[in-house]
């Protein structure tokens, strides 16, 4: 077993909207990544993906339907749902996926 302090590994990460894959879990991918207010660019992926704001929040773009995910919030991308991140999100994200 071993503990990690998810804020402040994303926090040394040399580049924003990079993930670290952290570990793994029940075959799942768990990332860290720093949000630095940018925008994200569109992108769809052939697997569901878990969004977990662990600090600041995340403002998704769903087709036009803007999303927003707070700290200790749980967002699920289903398969083939083109998403991206508009300006002003920032913190700390986890991502589940394969």
């Amino acid at each position: 077993m071993s503990k990690s302090n998810l804020n402040h590994l994303a926090e040394r990460l040399p580049t924003a909207w990079q993930s670290s894959v952290i570990g793994k879990a029940a075959g799942a991918n768990i990332k860290v990544l720093r949000m630095d207010s940018a925008a994200y660019p569109e992108e769809v992926h052939e697997v569901d993906e878990a969004l977990l704001v662990i600090d600041g929040v995340m403002n998704l773009d769903l087709a036009g339907e803007l999303v927003s995910v707070g700290a200790g919030e749980l967002f699920l991308v289903p398969a083939g749902q083109p998403h991206a991140v508009v300006p002003g999100s920032h913190g700390t994200l986890i991502i589940i996926d394969q």
